[in-house]
């Protein structure tokens, strides 16, 4: 799966706060670091050669005591002066985090699954609200506030290049805002160990221009486009009648589960499998017809079905735009 991902490169406010907190951690870390490493070189130099073979010096000399308590005291004094700085920097941190506008916020609710991610933009109005997988699109410049839940297990949301990790655990519900100021595509990841497939476990966010932002919307908001051909009338007669129906939806047909990720507009999807498969005819027969072939462990079973009608179904899903 594409897509920048880099603490180094933020894209957004949030992103950018935690990178000038990063800084300040790894000036104060190499203080830390030099200063032992210099201390340590002047023990070292300063040792009993092997070669020198006196006895030892148990008796306490002044000079040494007084050297000795001068570096202790140096010492405490500096750590605190760093950890007093990491403080404030962590303070100041937070308190820009907490400051940051989120009026005409886009609201996106996310729950993680083993080991899918799920997408439901809220809207004023039930009609308009809908559902996607694994991809998140956002208008730039735009406040996003993303709340999270978990289904089965704790789960972490990741997308470095916009915002800080968040956990997400069951039975709790927390939020997490996010920017994008720049256009692109920016990957995501599960940040928590989940289970077997905790790797792949991905997501991308794609910063959409808002004019793109609301076409997407608006396609998304559509029902699934009705098939044309006589392959893809028979990809969705198998769709409704195999256990495709069971588990996953597809609005405008009788694919109205909701236990695994929504396909109503599938085909607009980059990956199958959060980042486990790219979105090509070929791959998507293969995924249908065994998907733990590519991601063992998942809940999707195996689909016994002739290589025709798996062509079939994989044509009819790649016209779902």
């Amino acid at each position: 799966m594409n897509g920048v991902h880099d603490v180094l490169s933020p894209a957004g406010p949030q992103a950018a706060t935690l990178y000038q907190l990063w800084n300040v951690m790894l000036v104060a870390c190499t203080v830390v670091f030099v200063v032992t490493i210099v201390a340590l070189a002047i023990a070292v130099w300063r040792a009993p050669r092997a070669t020198e073979r006196a006895k030892p010096d148990l008796d306490p000399h002044p000079r040494k005591v007084a050297t000795l308590r001068r570096s202790v005291v140096w010492g405490i004094a500096g750590s605190s002066v760093l950890l007093l700085v990491l403080l404030l920097a962590s303070f100041v941190a937070d308190r820009a985090l907490s400051a940051l506008p989120l009026a005409n916020a886009v609201r996106i609710d996310l729950v993680g699954h083993q080991f899918w991610w799920e997408a439901r933009y809220e809207s004023h109005s039930p009609e308009l609200t809908f559902s996607t997988a694994n991809e998140l699109h956002v208008p730039v410049g735009r406040p996003v506030l993303v709340r999270l839940r978990a289904d089965d297990v704790i789960h972490s949301f990741w997308v470095p290049s916009l915002s800080g990790k968040k956990d997400l655990i069951p039975g709790r519900e927390s939020t997490i805002a996010l920017r994008a100021d720049r256009a692109g595509t920016y990957r995501g990841q599960c940040a928590e160990f989940c289970g077997y497939q905790h790797a792949q476990m991905a997501l991308v966010v794609v910063a959409d221009p808002p004019a793109d932002y609301e076409r997407w919307q608006a396609l998304q908001r559509e029902p699934a486009r009705a098939p044309e051909t006589a392959q893809e009338r028979r990809g969705l007669e198998l769709v409704e009648q195999t256990s495709c129906a069971m588990c996953h939806a597809i609005h405008g047909t009788r694919a109205r589960a909701r236990r695994a990720p929504d396909l109503t507009h599938v085909a607009s999807r980059g990956w199958l499998g959060a980042g486990a498969v790219e979105n090509t005819p070929a791959l998507r027969a293969e995924w249908i017809a065994n998907a733990q072939k590519f991601k063992p462990g998942i809940n999707m079973p195996p689909l016994d079905a002739a290589p025709d009608d798996l062509a079939a179904m994989s044509a009819y899903l790649g016209s779902l735009r």
